[in-house]
């Protein structure tokens, strides 16, 4: 059986982006080595979760493949990543309160409720939470 390890997110700073993802959003940091020269390499996942668990590289986007694919999805708006929440209307409106910007809010899109955020480190981040039956 093959599972998802890892994944990346290109970020402008990755220990800006370190901190926006552990003290705002609430993930737990996974791995946090310098490698020198200013070389980080930090992964984080959901909170509470069993190691081994699905971690989120951050990843430095400034390289000649990353920019402009990290760029390009930023100016069309489209997330870089989703993520899912149990309640959404409740992530929303702590996340408000802690000064997150979102470029959309809570909204039906499908089989989902979804809001988008802006990770302050260049990127847009969805937040899905599954449509209950009775809507």
């Amino acid at each position: 059986m093959i599972k998802v390890a890892m994944t990346s997110v290109f970020v402008d700073d990755v220990a800006k982006a370190h901190t926006f993802y552990t003290d705002v959003l609430g993930f737990e940091t996974r791995i946090d080595l310098n490698l020198g020269d200013g070389i980080l390499f930090i992964t984080v996942g959901a909170p509470g979760g069993a190691q081994p668990d699905l971690q989120l590289l951050l990843e430095p986007g400034d390289g000649p493949i990353a920019e402009p694919y990290r760029t390009a999805l930023y100016e069309a708006g489209i997330p870089a990543i989703v993520f899912s929440v149990d309640d959404i209307g409740a992530e929303y409106e702590r996340l408000r309160g802690l000064g997150v910007r979102f470029t959309h809010e809570p909204q039906p899109q499908g089989p989902v409720i979804a809001a988008v955020l802006d990770d302050t480190v260049g990127n847009y981040v969805q937040l899905t939470q599954p449509q209950r039956p009775d809507g």
